[in-house]
C-alpha cells in the first residue's frame, strides 16, 4: 500500500522540486502523463531561483506530495488578501499521473488556503487552449468566470511560446 505526505516545501526541496515540475511541464518526459504543454510551450517552467523566491515569502507555499517517501507531486497556494487565494504550479509526476494524487493536491492546497491564509475563495488560471485539463477543474468544482489574461509571451522565464494565441481563463471555487 501506498502512503502520501503532504508537507511544505523547504529550500533543501528546491533541486528535486525543480526537476518534478519540469519534467512534468515541458520536453518529452512530460509526455508520459496528460497534463504538460510541452506541445504549446517549449523551454523552462521555472527554475531554482523562482523557486526559492516562493518559499521565501510569506504570503506563498509550496506543498509538496511524497508519495512513499519520493517527491511525486506539489502545489502553490498564494494569498491574494480579501479572503482569496491562488492556486497554481500545480504538478504530478507523469508516470503518476491519472491515480487521482492531482485530486489530492487540490485538496490539499485548498485546506492550506483556508487554515494558512483565511480564504474562502481560491482562483487559478489556466491556458485556455488546455481544454482537458479546464474541463478536469470543472469536475473538481472550479468554474469559468469569464475573465481572461494575457499570457507573458515574450517572457522567456515562462517558456517559449508555439503560437502567439496563448492566453490565460480565469477559474475559481468557493472554499
Amino acid at each position: 500500500m501506498t502512503a502520501t505526505t503532504f508537507r511544505p516545501a523547504a529550500s533543501s526541496d528546491v533541486a528535486g522540486l525543480h526537476r518534478l515540475v519540469e519534467s512534468a511541464y515541458r520536453g518529452d518526459a512530460a509526455r508520459a502523463g496528460w497534463t504538460h504543454e510541452a506541445d504549446l510551450l517549449g523551454g523552462q517552467r521555472t527554475d531554482e531561483a523562482e523557486l526559492l523566491d516562493i518559499l521565501a515569502d510569506a504570503r506563498r507555499v509550496i506543498l509538496l506530495a511524497e508519495v512513499d517517501g519520493a517527491l511525486t507531486g506539489c502545489v502553490q497556494v498564494a494569498d491574494q488578501g480579501e479572503g482569496l487565494a491562488y492556486l497554481g504550479l500545480l504538478t504530478v509526476d507523469p508516470t503518476h499521473q491519472a491515480g487521482g494524487l492531482g485530486r489530492l493536491l487540490i485538496e490539499a492546497a485548498e485546506a492550506e488556503a483556508r487554515s494558512r491564509f483565511a480564504a474562502t475563495r481560491m482562483e487559478m488560471t489556466v491556458i485556455r487552449q488546455r481544454v482537458e485539463l479546464i474541463a478536469w477543474y470543472e469536475r473538481r468544482g472550479y468554474r469559468l468566470t469569464g475573465e481572461t489574461r494575457p499570457f507573458p509571451l515574450d517572457d522567456e522565464r515562462f517558456g517559449l511560446p508555439q503560437t502567439r494565441e496563448l492566453e490565460f481563463v480565469v477559474m475559481d471555487k468557493a472554499l
